[in-house]
């Protein structure tokens, strides 16, 4: 019988036993937190990885005691720069995938911003819609036909897409007043309509999508915001957790965080996690959109798993890069 695993789970748990030999696999966001976690326990379990990041001084720096260890181990830990917030580089980089062309067994969208300033990208988008879907959308769709059969892709996407559904009309805040938490909810719901759009166009093929949601940590992810405001969001959320007789708040461990990644790409059932979103090592649950629930509880919105929401954004997203994907 399968191992159940769980919030406190850790990258190690959930790949005990597994030999990921022979396994190609690419990370984007590998030069801190959980993308640096996540190349570290694949390569530890026989993966080749390459891993992708905007500083490529700092992931050096961040994966050096990784790439060390699969010299060791036999395997290796590549670096590649992509910067999600630049077009140009977005396709840059996959164009050096593709003419290198060697296949991956998994994908892992890892690398993101959260509650940013309101700024844009080189292209013009809004900075935090633009970084988190935009670029991966355009460098992931590059490269799909580089995912070998019966392989998947996992966009690392948060509980915080329930703080707003996308917004199709106004996806860079022309006409709407920005906030920072709101823009985060639409590029986190558009992280988890890519999935399954992706999932929904690749899957006859035997290639899955799913989105995963690794829980609180405390992060550079968290670098914009003011620590002020980061305790007043935990004693409101300890609030909403005692209102449901529930335990308060605690950080997830950076390898509690990423466990549940490489649960969705190497370990749960492929038809299980296909264009669904995951938490805590399991399927999430659906939730309806006028039940309230802490930031931090469990389960999905509807709309984020909306199957004619997923191609509308997918259109709107060909629309705004000025590319179209099959």
């Amino acid at each position: 019988m399968a191992q159940t695993f769980g919030a406190t789970s850790t990258t190690e748990d959930v790949l005990t036993g597994i030999n990921l030999k022979g396994k190609r696999i690419l990370v984007t966001g590998v030069s801190a937190g959980i993308g640096v976690e996540t190349a570290r326990s694949l390569v530890a379990h026989g993966a080749h990885v390459v891993g992708a990041a905007r500083d490529l001084k700092k992931a050096e720096s961040a994966t050096a005691e990784i790439r060390a260890a699969a010299t060791a181990n036999n395997t290796t830990l590549e670096l590649l720069e992509l910067d999600l917030a630049s077009l140009a580089s977005t396709r840059a980089a996959a164009d050096k995938l593709l003419a290198a062309g060697k296949p991956f067994d998994i994908i892992i969208a890892n690398a993101g911003v959260m509650a940013t300033p309101f700024g844009h990208t080189a292209d013009g988008f809004e900075t935090q819609f633009g970084t988190n879907h935009l670029g991966h959308f355009v460098f992931v769709n590059r490269i799909a036909s580089l995912l070998a059969p019966g392989g998947r892709l996992i966009n690392l996407a948060s509980s915080g897409h329930r703080f707003s559904n996308v917004d199709l009309e106004d996806p860079n805040f022309e006409t709407t007043p920005y906030e920072p938490f709101v823009a985060y909810g639409r590029s986190k719901t558009a992280n988890i309509l890519f999935a399954v759009e992706f999932d929904r166009r690749h899957k006859d093929r035997g290639i899955r999508a799913a989105a995963v949601h690794p829980g609180g940590i405390a992060t550079e992810l968290g670098r914009h915001l003011d620590p002020g405001a980061i305790d007043a969001m935990l004693a409101k959320m300890n609030a909403d957790l005692a209102a449901e007789g529930k335990e308060p708040f605690q950080w997830k461990t950076i390898p509690q965080g990423a466990a549940t990644s490489v649960w969705a790409a190497v370990v749960s059932p492929a038809e299980e996690i296909g264009g669904q979103y995951c938490e805590n090592c399991h399927v999430g649950h659906l939730v309806a959109d006028d039940v309230v629930i802490s930031a931090i509880s469990e389960g999905v919105r509807g709309y984020a798993l909306d199957p004619t929401n997923a191609e509308a954004l997918w259109k709107k997203s060909e629309e705004m890069v000025g590319e179209t994907f099959a």
